[in-house]
């Protein structure tokens, strides 16, 4: 299943008299991407009615309607100390998939918040920005339920090459040095700070629910998204969003 994002849609430079924009059937279509679409009076038609975070049906099967992942083990009605992984298979709600699951869903409300400050400070440049880092998590839940691959990584303007250079060369790209976090910066600032640690701590997570290999490219999407987040941090700093 492919993705269609906000951050994709402006890639695209859609022309000004666009009135509608076509999806295959089976594409998912981010809420920031509809929104886009929306704001702009353009008409999304075909496969992308309803689509939302993907789901397979589970089909009745008596004993092994659901099914243990680590012992085989089937049940008729799904155990509440158990989820889905995937399908109707099951395993404990403690399992290192569910734990980064979980952690990402914290990411993303944490974005979220960011995005009611940027907000609430007449920050629409930031807001937008905000706005790609969490469609990036949201591909990424995407991603990790349904074991699709990832797209390429393309945040801010910026590939996963030159999102790891630019936030090593803070003095080249906005004229100051690393920032060191300090409560003098400012409450949005803070929140900035704060998301880009969070997003280390969900890359740590998926570090443990993978074994080596098994999903390097969410692993190497998650790194950079901390520098893109650390990268918005500097800007903010280094006045690029203006007041």
């Amino acid at each position: 299943m492919r993705i269609l994002t906000e951050s994709m849609l402006r890639a695209a430079k859609l022309a000004e008299n666009t009135k509608q924009y076509n999806v295959a059937s089976g594409v998912f279509v981010t809420p920031l991407a509809r929104e886009y679409l929306r704001d702009r009076g353009i008409e999304l038609i075909n496969g992308a009615k309803g689509a939302g975070m993907p789901a397979t049906p589970i089909e009745e099967r008596g004993g092994q309607t659901y099914v243990d992942a680590a012992t085989g083990a089937g049940y008729a009605a799904k155990p509440e100390r158990m989820t889905h992984l995937r399908g109707n298979l099951l395993v404990p709600k403690t399992h290192p998939r569910i734990a980064f699951r979980g952690k990402l869903d914290t990411l993303q409300g944490e974005i979220i918040l960011a995005q009611t400050e940027a907000c609430a400070e007449g920050q629409s440049a930031l807001l937008a920005d905000l706005g790609e880092v969490l469609d990036l998590t949201r591909q990424l839940m995407g991603a990790e339920v349904t074991g699709r691959d990832i797209e390429p990584v393309h945040l801010l303007g910026y590939n996963a090459c030159e999102l790891r250079l630019v936030s090593h060369q803070i003095q080249e790209h906005f004229g100051m040095a690393h920032p060191v976090p300090h409560y003098s910066m400012g409450r949005l600032a803070a929140r900035l700070n704060l998301l880009r640690a969070q997003a280390r701590e969900t890359e740590l997570a998926a570090e443990r629910a993978f074994a080596a290999t098994e999903r390097d490219d969410i692993l190497l999407a998650l790194n950079r998204l901390s520098s893109a987040i650390y990268i918005l941090l500097c800007r903010l700093l280094a006045g690029q969003y203006g007041r």
